[in-house]
């Protein structure tokens, strides 16, 4: 077994505001759109994160505006291919800046462990955040992809497989987060996708909670995208999950 990547200094442990705790998802199709957005909530939010649309719309320029504003990036790109490609792309994102870069753990223990050596032999690597079940997949989808397991057990399946490989970091819904501190213990970094303040839409989301109770059962750091980037005020509505994270913390 590999030793675990290194916990990089941008992504401390313990985390010590809200800030540090909440990720903006920047899941727009414009680099204008998403710097925007960003520039509006300067002063409240310190995380953002840069998924696949974005990136392939702005490519390295959103990172570099993002990193100029004082900002650390979340690269969401979650890898999946054989271990060579992967290992390769996690070199060449250590050159970009970002913090977090997500990949699947399902693409097997060789992609991951390929993945976690690379990130190890290279100064500046984000942290890697291997994604367990898609906050979007409920039992019923898992079984339609050949998974007969329910969601906890093959999420646990995949983090454990992921912890095995050096990977430190886990990308899990808010419903396994218990699960997940009860068998691994306080030292992997969770994050959480699928937050949902209450009475905001759901959305494409299946397995969700609020910040609060993601918090108050483990989560490390909460991502959040359409309750704010779609509130009539996002300021307004970033701030108020911010004074909720800090109650639960």
């Amino acid at each position: 077994m590999p030793p675990l990547q290194s916990p990089s200094p941008r992504v401390g442990e313990q985390r010590k505001t809200a800030q540090d705790r909440l990720i903006v998802a920047l899941d727009f199709p414009t680099q204008k759109e998403a710097l925007g957005l960003a520039d509006h909530l300067h002063g409240s939010c310190k995380w953002f994160k840069v998924g696949l649309e974005l990136y392939l719309a702005s490519g390295n320029s959103i990172l570099e505006e993002l990193r100029k504003r004082g900002y650390s990036v979340f690269l969401d790109l979650k890898l999946h291919d054989i271990p060579n490609t992967v290992a390769a792309a996690v070199k060449t994102v250590s050159t970009m800046g970002a913090s977090l870069l997500t990949l699947h753990a399902a693409g097997g223990p060789a992609m991951l462990t390929a993945a976690a050596e690379a990130a190890a032999s290279v100064p500046g690597a984000p942290r890697l955040l291997a994604v367990t079940v898609l906050t979007s997949m409920d039992d019923g989808q898992l079984k339609s992809t050949g998974v007969s397991s329910s969601a906890p057990v093959q999420v646990l399946r995949l983090a454990q497989l992921a912890r095995a490989a050096g990977i430190s970091g886990l990308v899990c819904s808010a419903q396994e987060i218990r699960l997940l501190r009860g068998e691994l213990g306080p030292e992997p970094v969770l994050v959480t996708p699928g937050i949902r303040p209450a009475g905001a839409a759901i959305n494409d989301q299946k397995r969700i909670a609020t910040p609060a109770v993601a918090i108050a059962d483990g989560a490390s750091m909460l991502v959040v995208g359409r309750p704010i980037t779609q509130a009539p005020d996002p300021a307004a509505a970033a701030n108020s999950i911010l004074a909720e994270i800090e109650s639960a913390s």
